[in-house]
């Protein structure tokens, strides 16, 4: 059994707050792609949880500039807070391409990517959550990221095959082909956090 030192706990708190906060952005969007009521809405909803993330990051860098010891390496600490905030600025950017781009309806392939992309985040949050105690099942979590990633580009580069296959309106086309790869760049960084969350595992083992 191993872990990591039991200093400076804050810092697991306040990462759980973050992905917590992550999962509370994906699930918007996914609702917002489900439910295509009101999707300026629902974008307005979405970048509120996007700036409580920023203000989360900033919290975690500045008492990492100001704590002596830390829990884990400090550049895993500031790579881990850096990608978990990206996790959001792409659900941020998703959300506002639907907007800005004025979409009429969702496609099925971009209500699963949003699937998928929450999915992805629910499981970063219960690595995040071993954090300060048991390690060992964290590897198993960076695995199911990867498949979900790996299952986000499989829809990704079919729904963009279909797109050059049948969407004869090239605008749409441009539009679509944005917006699926903007949605598949959100479970690459959920990817990415996996990563980190797996190197600081192999650091502290």
């Amino acid at each position: 059994m191993f872990g990591l030192i039991p200093k400076e706990e804050k810092f697991f708190a306040m990462f759980r707050d973050m992905s917590h906060n992550i999962i509370e952005g994906a699930q918007l969007l996914k609702d917002m792609l489900d439910n295509f009521d009101d999707p300026v809405a629902s974008q307005r909803k979405i970048k509120e949880v996007e700036h409580k993330g920023d203000t989360i990051t900033h919290d975690i860098i500045k008492k990492l500039n100001k704590s002596f010891i830390t829990p884990f390496d400090r550049e895993d600490i500031y790579a881990l807070s850096a990608a978990l905030d990206d996790i959001l600025d792409l659900i941020d950017a998703s959300a506002q391409r639907f907007v800005m781009y004025n979409v009429e309806k969702p496609t099925p392939e971009s209500k699963e990517l949003a699937f998928l992309i929450l999915k992805s985040c629910q499981t970063i949050d219960k690595t995040v959550a071993l954090l300060g105690g048991k390690l060992e099942p964290i590897s198993a979590y960076c695995i199911e990221v990867n498949a979900l990633e790996n299952e986000a580009d499989r829809v990704c580069r079919e729904a963009i095959s279909r797109l050059f296959d049948e969407e004869k309106d090239p605008i749409q086309l441009i539009k679509w082909k944005e917006i699926y790869e903007t949605l598949e760049t959100a479970t690459d960084k959920c990817e990415d956090a996996a990563n980190i969350l797996e190197s600081v595992v192999v650091k502290n083992a």
